[in-house]
């Protein structure tokens, strides 16, 4: 089993700020899969790490108060990375962010904890990602738990990452258990069990979160590391370009408030920087097409024609309800947010400790169905557009929004430079290109207004609200798909695990074509995960450490996880 050192500090502490010229392992990106990678790898003296985050550190107050993600989330922010996204069909574009900070994305998330179906990764294993069963991913989510409900079956108690339950006993929150329980929907306690995520369950909703604060990779995996001699953590430090020596990846070319310079990895760099920006330093790198690498003068590496490719994303949909009480809308607005932000400093309690969603869970379209294939998310708030572009703003009366998506979209996408610096990348979403996608998407809109319209909710809803309250074709629904909700933020799949040539890593994530090099974030999932992405893109970082480690006791370096 792997042990862990929790850091019992809120503050990181002191760490090395003199940057060496070579490390033994250098981690480009702190993010959900950086963070628990760095831990591990420097868990052993011996062995020296670099790892490097583009953004600030994660002090702001906002970063670590759950509802701070409202003001993280806007364009300009420091803490995230902010794309204009393509989403196929001629439509509008969108914007998607992500975090750049300490944490990554786990530090500006909605915080919603799901592990995915042990389908998810049987399937990946079936695809030739050989040690990526469920039977060998499920003790790593088990090593790095500390779960508010215990250990159980396939949830651990103990580990590096809290996380902790939505309260029970909210009135309309139980009240819409009930109505999923006239849909034929089990009421569970943990919604990320085997049968609930199978066959079909809802219950209150697992967070990362820990006594009223937000409890991102950082947090969990950071604070018991910083200290220690041999990692280095470097923030506001850009990642050029990988550099190689033949094929054979020997360092990092960095650019920071100090200039530009290069650093040495005496054993392997792996880049954990996300499904965006992962596939672009590859690109960058001389890693991806041949055509789209010359186009730009930029020398190529590998010819690998899937980088960047094979982008997936969940679609959701999303239905308003107008309601008589329990909404966020007041709380969250006007001078009673001021009141709510004063709960919250003096006690950590009331709206601005709340993850993104307050209940959640997984939910069949077609009753016959083997596999449950839609997840569902409750937001005790509603929000429309504010008149201006691109704005939106709390409903003026009390509102809440069922969120739900379908789980294992097949749609694909694209990302690649069209700059050879890496500045204004094309990302293409390409949402509901594919058919199941589109079919799907009308059932989750269409379980929405079921859910809302049974008995257990008529005390509540006043009305569904514009502009779905006006739509009842396939059709109608389908040509409003993009207004009627929108991208997760899960996105994956742009540097393909397989064991097949195309694939751009082999099942130990080491990139085809050269040595030294690996990836471990969501961008090497074949497919996307049956949920939200973060606690996959911690495991995927541990699972890394283990086989690099396993790889390094052959050459006479102790593993850290034989020893644990």
């Amino acid at each position: 089993m792997v042990a862990f050192e929790r850091g019992t500090c809120t503050i990181p502490a002191a760490e090395n700020t003199v940057m060496r010229d070579q490390y033994d392992y250098i981690i480009v990106g702190a993010g959900s899969a950086g963070c628990p990678l760095a831990e591990r790898l420097s868990a052993d003296p011996a062995r020296t790490v670099l790892l490097v985050e583009s953004g600030p550190p994660d002090k702001s107050l906002f970063v670590h108060m759950p509802r701070g993600l409202g003001l993280l989330l806007n364009p300009g922010s420091k803490y995230i990375w902010d794309y204009q996204v393509e989403t196929g069909d001629n439509r509008p574009t969108e914007r998607w962010y992500r975090g750049r900070t300490l944490g990554g994305s786990s530090s500006v998330n909605g915080m919603i904890y799901m592990r995915g179906a042990p389908l998810d990764y049987d399937s990946w294993a079936a695809m030739g990602c050989h040690g990526w069963n469920w039977r060998d991913v499920a003790p790593v989510f088990v090593a790095l738990e500390d779960h508010d409900l215990g250990p159980g079956p396939d949830r651990g108690a103990g580990g590096p990452q809290r996380i902790t339950t939505h309260p029970a006993g909210d009135p309309l929150c139980d009240a819409i258990l009930d109505a999923a329980q006239e849909m034929g929907i089990s009421r569970v306690a943990d919604v990320n069990g085997t049968e609930a995520v199978r066959e079909g369950g809802i219950g209150y909703q697992p967070s990362t979160r820990w006594q009223g604060q937000r409890y991102s990779s950082a947090r969990a995996f950071l604070e018991g590391a910083r200290g220690r001699p041999n990692l280095h953590v470097a923030t506001e430090t850009d990642v050029l370009r990988v550099e190689f020596d033949g094929q054979r990846a020997h360092g990092i070319r960095i650019r920071s408030k100090s200039g530009e310079r290069s650093v040495a990895a005496m054993r392997e760099v792996i880049v954990s920087a996300g499904a965006i920006e992962t596939p672009l330093l590859l690109q960058r790198s001389g890693i991806g097409p041949a055509s789209l690498l010359q186009s730009l003068d930029i020398p190529v590496v590998v010819d690998a024609p899937e980088v960047g490719r094979n982008l997936r994303e969940h679609r959701h949909a999303d239905l308003r309800l107008q309601v008589r009480g329990r909404s966020q809308n007041r709380d969250l607005g006007g001078w009673r947010a001021g009141l709510s932000m004063f709960r919250y400093l003096a006690g950590r309690k009331g709206p601005m400790t709340h993850s993104a969603h307050e209940v959640g869970g997984f939910a069949k379209s077609d009753p016959a169905l083997p596999h449950a294939d839609l997840q569902f998310g409750l937001m005790t708030v509603s929000a429309s557009s504010s008149g201006k572009e691109g704005d939106i703003a709390l409903d003026p009366f009390p509102g809440i929004t069922f969120v739900t998506y379908f789980t294992r979209p097949e749609s694909q996408g694209e990302v690649r430079l069209t700059k050879a610096d890496g500045t204004s990348p094309y990302i293409n979403a390409n949402h509901l290109s594919a058919e199941i996608d589109r079919q799907r998407f009308v059932a989750a809109f269409r379980w929405n207004r079921r859910l809302g319209q049974q008995p257990a909710l008529k005390a509540w809803v006043v009305e569904e609200c514009l502009p779905s309250r006006s739509l009842e074709s396939d059709d109608d629904i389908l040509a409003n798909a993009m207004s009627l909700g929108g991208s997760c933020f899960h996105s994956a799949g742009t540097a393909r695990m397989g064991s097949d040539e195309l694939a751009v890593v082999d099942p130990q994530l080491r990139v085809r074509g050269v040595s030294g090099l690996r990836v471990a974030d969501t961008s090497i999932m074949p497919t996307l995960v049956s949920g939200n992405t973060n606690g996959p893109a911690m495991m995927i970082g541990l699972r890394a450490a283990e086989f690099i480690l396993s790889e390094s006791a052959f050459t006479g370096s102790a593993s850290v996880l034989e020893k644990a």
